[in-house]
């Protein structure tokens, strides 16, 4: 994977047509135009979204601004889930661009989690990478890096910089052949109609016979209902 440079540009750079809207009950001293952004799939919403909470601060008095919070047919959007993640789970049957609804008042305290600053980002951000090298490198390669090396990563995605955050995160996608590859596939299935909002259990990359595992495998062992009757 990390030597397929032109596929791993091509998620990166995916991007998905966005129309922000103010809530229609927030308060404002004039019209509150809509606001249009090109979404990275791979970032969070509260991290590219700086332009929005400007666009529509502009409109609004400074006494009824609160925490900034998203939703998209009524249902609020988890700024901890990456931006693709989103928008596959409530509106890829939608026409684009997607319609999101901005709100700086009634925060959902029991549907979201406060995000006062980046520095929050980055700590959730940062705890994935660690459970995701634990799973397939037992964390050595994490904890090998340097702290300047985590910055790296961190700078790269909250910058948008391909390059930048590749240059170290290559170094987690190692795939040691020799140590017989990962420990374990390090994956999350998110669902919508659940009590569960994303299944992960362990789940090894090559069977006991050497049978090398495909997303197939995983899929009919984790989750048989996303596989088409005919195909198994």
């Amino acid at each position: 994977m990390a030597d397929d440079k032109d596929v791993l540009r091509d998620v990166w750079f995916g991007r998905i047509p966005t129309c922000f809207t103010l809530y229609q009950d927030e308060i404002t001293e004039r019209e509150a135009e809509p606001f249009y952004l090109l979404l990275p799939r791979v970032s969070y919403l509260t991290l590219v979204t700086d332009k929005v909470k400007k666009h529509f601060h502009k409109v609004m008095k400074q006494e009824d601004l609160e925490e900034m919070w998203f939703e998209y047919e009524g249902t609020p959007l988890k700024w901890h889930y990456p931006i693709g993640v989103l928008f596959d789970l409530h509106a890829s049957n939608t026409a684009l661009p997607w319609s999101i609804t901005v709100h700086f008042k009634d925060f959902p305290e029991r549907d979201l989690l406060h995000c006062p600053s980046n520095s929050v980002i980055e700590a959730h951000f940062m705890s994935s990478i660690k459970e995701a090298d634990a799973l397939k490198h037992k964390g050595q390669v994490i904890n090998e890096m340097q702290k300047k090396d985590h910055k790296q990563l961190w700078m790269g995605l909250q910058n948008d910089k391909f390059d930048q955050f590749w240059a170290m995160n290559r170094k987690l996608m190692e795939y040691p052949t020799e140590e017989g590859g990962f420990r374990y596939i390090p994956f999350r299935i998110y669902q919508t109609m659940s009590d569960r909002p994303f299944i992960q259990k362990l789940f090894r990359p090559v069977s006991p016979d050497g049978h090398t595992h495909t997303l197939g495998d995983l899929l009919k062992e984790m989750f048989p209902a996303a596989i088409p009757q005919d195909e198994e």
